[in-house]
């Protein structure tokens, strides 16, 4: 399957710009029951499903305007990305699916208040986006479920960060994936609490697209990750409609767990972490055994985000150097 029968299925033919120039903003998100594996790599289609939950006002603020000129511009965090480069190929790919051959070219402008390519799912935040912006430029007036489909075709987990709040992304059985897409769940939960506590804002060392093909390939343990996500996907939905903080924690910890596990088993071995990333996760269950509920995910980067309750955010605070606490369902933002 292709991406361009995708696209004929939600917006017909490619298609000139209704406007001059578009800007939206989406949420990076972190997965509490993670996203690993594709059952096709063209489409970004997931071999299980996957929940996450926004770090909003975190994300991807992308602006598109209209140029004369005869190649695309793409600006990310005031810097030019030349357009041979991987990134620019993908996204210059990726707005070839829309336009028709006579459009005019554009230039993209993202600006992130997170580090890119460094296990913050950036990816997420800026395909989301961009697929918003472009929503705008054609006025295809899409509703929410059809844009996640087009955010997918350009990162898998950007089909979750079209919303706030808790994402439940969709593994479908369809082979052009058009049930494969992000929904929110209605649960709202005012005082969780997540902690960046940020160990390298490099760019990591494997990209989750190399590291996810080459788990599924090599990996022993992989075999058991679809066993394991369906068990804690159940749980945790079952946690965030009960705010059962410590199912949350719990399950969200090991699945995270279960997911560097699985890389490590992979040949050869792939780890994201740091030794300040141990430091931290030895910290953690020290101080959990003492009586605080903190709890922790990791996605595929060195970076630790701590899961806990408003009532213990001083203690945290304290306790943790976090570069940002997040409330993801405060009104105060």
């Amino acid at each position: 399957m292709n991406k361009t029968a995708v696209i004929e299925k939600i917006i017909g033919s490619p298609m000139l710009p209704k406007k001059d120039k578009a800007k939206a903003f989406a949420p990076s998100n972190i997965a509490l029951c993670k996203y690993w594996g594709k059952r096709d790599p063209v489409l970004n289609l997931p071999m299980t499903g996957s929940l996450s939950v926004s770090l909003n006002p975190k994300g991807s603020e992308t602006q598109i305007n209209i140029q004369d000129a005869k190649e695309d511009t793409i600006i990310v965090d005031g810097e030019k990305i030349k357009n041979d480069t991987t990134f620019g190929k993908n996204l210059i790919h990726y707005l070839d699916l829309f336009r028709a051959p006579t459009s005019p070219r554009l230039t993209i402008t993202t600006c992130n208040n997170i580090p890119v390519a460094a296990g913050f799912a950036s990816s997420a935040s800026g395909f989301g986006a961009l697929t918003k912006a472009l929503n705008q430029l054609y006025d295809w007036q899409l509703p929410q479920k059809q844009l996640s489909i087009l955010a997918r075709l350009g990162s898998g987990s950007a089909c979750r960060s079209l919303w706030n709040g808790f994402v439940e992304w969709h593994q479908g059985s369809d082979p052009l994936g058009m049930d494969s897409h992000g929904e929110p769940l209605k649960t709202t939960w005012p005082q969780l609490c997540i902690g960046i506590v940020t160990i390298s804002s490099q760019k990591k060392p494997y990209s989750s697209r190399e590291a996810m093909a080459q788990t599924l390939e090599t990996s022993t343990l992989y075999q058991a990750w679809p066993k394991q996500v369906e068990q804690d996907l159940k749980a945790i939905k079952k946690a965030i409609h009960e705010k059962n903080f410590l199912e949350l924690g719990r399950h969200s910890e090991q699945n995270a767990n279960a997911m560097h596990a699985t890389l490590m088993a992979s040949w050869p071995s792939i780890s994201y972490h740091l030794p300040q990333t141990i430091e931290i996760i030895q910290k953690i269950w020290a101080i959990r055994k003492k009586g605080l509920d903190v709890y922790y995910t990791q996605d595929a980067g060195p970076n630790i985000k701590l899961l806990f309750l408003e009532k213990d955010k001083k203690t945290v605070a304290e306790n943790f150097s976090c570069s940002d606490i997040i409330q993801p369902f405060s009104t105060n933002y």
